[in-house]
């Protein structure tokens, strides 16, 4: 016997996930009326379809600032769509502000894993390989593998946790853009970024 869904239900779920109406629909359906178990349908489909979005080109887009109250830490960063109307939308605008926030007090120096340069992985490499010499010979690759992680975790953008990860749930740059992408139906692209401080050169 299948479950009756209810328009409220579905208004509802929508206005929670974002999602489209026949896909708020079909989850409830499919998660016999249980509203946390179709938010999770929709979270598994949502991170598919932003995959096979990520293809897409990103050519609209936004540059958000975030000035520190000091005045002595700015950010700029451009966070790239697919149409005109996603980079006008307030969820976007305000996903792309959160992003520069986050910069501007975890000092991220690469957007991405494949923008960190061969020789600066293979150099930070090496000293984590010279600092597991002490361990047992069958655990230093993993200890070395270990560290090197870490240490991408503090230079790469969508790696990070947001800093604020009450109100992110201790999500990653990169689970919120798929999110945030997921929301919107368009590939969200984090394209660049800069962060002044001042006087550091």
């Amino acid at each position: 016997m299948s479950t009756t869904v209810t328009a409220s239900d579905v208004k509802s779920l929508r206005e929670r996930t974002g999602a489209g109406m026949m896909d708020c629909k079909a989850a409830l359906q499919e998660a016999d009326g249980d509203f946390d178990k179709a938010v999770e349908i929709l979270r598994v489909k949502g991170q598919a379809q932003a995959a096979k979005r990520g293809e897409r080109a990103a050519s609209e887009g936004a540059i958000e600032s975030y000035v520190h109250a000091t005045s002595r830490i700015g950010v700029l960063v451009e966070v790239d769509c697919e149409t005109d109307f996603v980079a006008r939308n307030d969820d976007f605008r305000a996903f792309a502000r959160e992003v520069a926030l986050h910069i501007a007090a975890a000092a991220p120096r690469y957007v991405a894993e494949t923008d960190v340069p061969e020789a600066e992985r293979e150099a930070e490499l090496r000293v984590y390989e010279e600092q597991a010499a002490d361990k047992p010979e069958h655990v230093r690759p993993r200890v070395a593998e270990g560290l090197f992680r870490k240490w991408l975790e503090g230079v790469v953008l969508l790696n990070q946790v947001h800093v604020n990860e009450d109100r992110h749930e201790g999500k990653t740059i990169e689970e919120l853009r798929a999110a945030a992408a997921a929301k919107t139906g368009e590939n969200v692209v984090i394209r660049r970024f800069a962060r002044f401080a001042v006087g550091e050169g």
